[in-house]
Formats: structure tokens, C-alpha cells, sequence
């Protein structure tokens, strides 16, 4: 499967799975992954979900890729990717029960001024015909879990 099938498919999982209670969830399907977000319906929004393939040489575990899902701060200024990161983090014993020991809150992958919560599958088989569904329910776990944590003042 190409990835730009296999991402629109996960984009119409995470539409169909997203919590309705959270509002409108809004996508940008990519060459490389796929986006979700809340508010805005920019696809700029700095603060959103993401499942995307990242390359060996940024997962280094990895072969030839890795597939990395979760929630990303991607503002232009790092303290407030670490804010954001903050506040999540002083939620962990509400998100760490779902979401397990492989999320990691911590620097981006591949731009240490930007800071995430989420896991890499390393070179997952993007062929299997579950894997799709699998991406989408798991950054809908993602979705789930965290909104509500950002959203609590």
C-alpha cells in the first residue's frame, strides 16, 4: 500500500473514531502522514495529533523507517513547546495508564526545539491490511487521552 492510501485510510479512522464530545476534529492528510487538531481549522495549528513515517536516520533504532504517532508542540518559540509539555507531564499518571511505557514526552524527533508525546513503531509493514486501522486507533488512544489534559487549565 502506498503511503498516501494508507494515510487517507487512517484519516477516515481518526474521523469516525475521534471523540465527538471534544468538537470537530480537523485533518491534513500528507505524502507522510496524517494531522489532527482541534480549534482553528488552519492546518498550521502548532499543537495537534500526528501519525507520519519518519526516516532511519532520525528513529536510528530503525532499518528503514519508523512510523511515529502522538501529539506534537511545534510553536515557534521553545519555551512554549516546553509549557506545553509541562502541563502534560504534570497530568502523567492520568495518560500513562492508556498510553504505556512506549510514549515518550520528551524532544522532537528530528528538531529539538519542539517537543511531543508519542511512540515509533519501527519498520512497521505498511502492506498488512490492518495496518491502517491499527495507526488510526491508536492516534484516536492519543486523542482520547490527551485533549482533555490540554484542555484543563
Amino acid at each position: 500500500m502506498d503511503a498516501d492510501a494508507l494515510f487517507d485510510q487512517v484519516g477516515e479512522v481518526v474521523r469516525g473514531s475521534a471523540p465527538r464530545e471534544l468538537g470537530p476534529v480537523h485533518l491534513y492528510v500528507h505524502r507522510n502522514g496524517v494531522k489532527a487538531w482541534y480549534g482553528d481549522r488552519a492546518p498550521a495549528n502548532r499543537e495537534h495529533y500526528e501519525a507520519q513515517l519518519i526516516r532511519a536516520d532520525i528513529a536510528t533504532d530503525a532499518r528503514e523507517y519508523a512510523l511515529e504517532i502522538g501529539f506534537h508542540a511545534e510553536h515557534t518559540r521553545e519555551p512554549d513547546n516546553e509549557a506545553t509539555i509541562t502541563r502534560l507531564r504534570a497530568h502523567e499518571n492520568a495518560w500513562r495508564e492508556t498510553l504505556g511505557k512506549d510514549a515518550v514526552a520528551g524532544a522532537f524527533l528530528g528538531r529539538d526545539s519542539w517537543r511531543r508525546v508519542s511512540e515509533t513503531w519501527l519498520d512497521p509493514d505498511l502492506s498488512d491490511p490492518d495496518t491502517p486501522f491499527e495507526i488510526g486507533v491508536r492516534l484516536v488512544e492519543y486523542i482520547a487521552t490527551l485533549e482533555p489534559l490540554r484542555r484543563t487549565p
